[in-house]
């Protein structure tokens, strides 16, 4: 029987212990005489990691959970401090690796993909860069922590940033309008805040990639992602992909949708709600809601069944919303455990259903990867993550009636209309990025100047009236990947069009397409991006047409 969360344990570790374990696994190494040893020896750096990236992300989920903690922040203080030590000690037998006379017979056992991901790797470290490794941390933390302190006063309840998004859907515009007003008004009187934390991290960030040796940040931030088959000219082809076949008609979409509402001009504030009988939402609370998700795995077969049941008996989800409670979604693991654990703030809307899908995707992927004999191969890279999340938020189509009864079907047609509005949004993110770490020393306004442009080229239909931070160029502000994760969000835009095409098949065969699901989610991260799409029978988003079509028979679905 698996452990419960409750039992999975990892103290903080002494940095002189594992600097010892280091050197003797570094002196085991160069000792052994066998292919064997060698073998050993790297199983034994394995294990270390496994217990060391226990500790790590127990750490930083306690934090999410509570983020007014006084203990929990000191535990995730010390975990920034000692993560880039950690780092260094990793990238030192890395190097050892890489550079081995015995590196041929290694990747013959333990698969190439390993070494292209360490060849990366090694080049986004350098002692010299510790310092404002821990200093991004602290700055990530305090983005962290000042959107859970958000606390609204509204329709008779106090709210946050993560509760106050169920009201974005309300049938009654004016109480849609006041929703967005207040949580706006919030980001408007945090303005100063959030540009500081911003430009600190800008400036960090940029001065990091220059002791590198890099140009600027957008190159390391590339090798940071361990984007290995593919390159900065790829993406941008791919965002002028999404500008030419997507843009268009989502221009299409939400004219369709002002007219389903019977409005004249459609406002930012009715952007979330997709006719005029609302939205569809789940039929119960959260218990009700983990009954039906068993019923539904189970129903799915006996891998995802059995994942399920796992999931709930060893108490790996945190699925309602608190106070405290840091926002957002996401899914973490315990690989000395070898259980992945499901976050999520569940706040009524069919948004709960979307994003318990997607973390159960990830889930179900490190769960069924974890006896891969590398922890580099328990999560493939961050784009190919996405796949199993996104895809499996289709794949569970059949099973929505489940969640939502009679509108199970109009849950459908807004989750593929959302599925192609995401596009557009996803590429906006990723160019901004760029365009903000190639000008690193740009002022806040100069920031949001470029994201007013990036939403004239990707979502010219917004229009903010009277809500000033947005139309100001602020909204950037609301993204957390921006803040903590750079570069990361063009993989939820690559990722979808591969899901669009696990829907596709799905609408044809819908057990063909999830045994190809399945099987993808097994390979975990033992190949790079395109070579894990190729496996289960999808066209990489790079090539030639594949984006153009993919969307054409979603549009033509939906009546576009």
């Amino acid at each position: 029987m698996a452990l419960r969360f409750q039992e999975i344990e990892s103290s903080a570790p002494n940095l002189d212990d594992v600097v010892s374990q280091y050197n003797a696994l570094e002196t085991q190494f160069a000792n052994a005489k066998t292919k064997a040893e060698r073998i050993s020896a790297i199983k034994t750096w394995n294990e270390i990691r496994c217990r060391l990236e226990t500790w790590e992300s127990l750490t930083e989920l306690r934090f999410h959970q509570d983020t007014t903690d006084l203990q929990r922040q000191q535990e995730r203080d010390r975990c920034d401090a000692l993560r880039p030590k950690l780092i260094g000690l990793a990238v030192r037998f890395k190097c050892r690796l890489l550079e081995s006379e015995h590196r041929a017979e290694l990747e013959a056992e333990f698969g190439p993909q390993a070494f292209a991901l360490w060849e990366s790797e090694v080049t986004t470290f350098a002692p010299a860069i510790e310092e404002d490794l821990v200093r991004v941390s602290k700055l990530d933390a305090e983005y962290i922590e000042l959107l859970a302190s958000a606390e609204f006063e509204f329709q008779g309840e106090t709210t946050n940033l993560s509760g106050i998004v169920k009201h974005l859907e309300n049938p009654d515009r004016e109480i849609r309008h006041e929703a967005e007003r207040l949580r706006w008004g919030w980001y408007g009187a945090n303005a100063e805040q959030l540009d500081r934390i911003f430009d600190q991290q800008v400036a960090l960030r940029d001065g990091m990639a220059k002791k590198l040796g890099f140009a600027d940040y957008v190159e390391l931030g590339y090798r940071k992602m361990c984007r290995i088959d593919y390159n900065q000219d790829d993406v941008e082809r791919f965002r002028a992909e999404i500008r030419q076949h997507v843009v268009p008609l989502t221009v299409e979409l939400r004219k369709q949708q002002a007219k389903s509402l019977g409005l004249e001009e459609l406002m930012f504030w009715d952007a979330a709600l997709h006719d005029s009988a609302g939205n569809p939402r789940p039929r119960g609370d959260h218990d009700w809601m983990l009954a039906r998700a068993r019923e539904m795995f189970d129903a799915m077969g006996p891998d995802l069944g059995d994942f399920f049941r796992t999931m709930i008996a060893s108490d790996l989800l945190d699925l309602k919303t608190r106070k405290g409670k840091a926002g957002g979604g996401f899914c973490t693991s315990f690989p000395q455990a070898g259980l992945p654990y499901i976050y999520a703030n569940f706040n009524g809307s069919k948004g709960d259903v979307e994003v318990f899908t997607h973390e159960a995707g990830h889930a179900f992927q490190n769960y069924v990867s974890s006896s891969q004999p590398l922890l580099d191969y328990h999560w493939p890279t961050y784009e190919s993550c996405e796949i199993h999340s996104m895809g499996l938020e289709f794949l569970t189509w059949p099973h929505m009636e489940k969640f939502f009864g009679d509108d199970a079907e109009r849950f459908r047609r807004q989750h593929l209309l959302g599925a192609i509005l995401f596009l557009p949004y996803g590429a906006a993110v990723d160019h901004f990025q760029h365009l903000v770490y190639a000008q690193p020393e740009a002022s806040p306004q100069e920031r949001h100047a470029m994201w007013q442009e990036m939403e004239r080229l990707y979502l010219p239909w917004r229009n903010y009236g009277d809500l000033t931070r947005p139309a100001e160029g602020g909204f950037w502000q609301s993204q957390r990947h921006i803040y903590l994760d750079p570069f990361y969000y063009i993989d939820y835009a690559l990722a979808q069009t591969c899901a669009l095409q696990f829907w596709d098949k799905a609408e044809q065969d819908a057990d063909a397409a999830l045994t190809a699901y399945i099987r993808l989610c097994r390979l975990g991260g033992s190949a790079p991006f395109q070579t894990l799409a190729k496996s289960a029978g999808l066209v990489s988003p790079f090539e030639a047409g594949c984006l153009k079509d993919v969307v054409q028979r979603a549009g033509q679905w939906l009546g576009a």
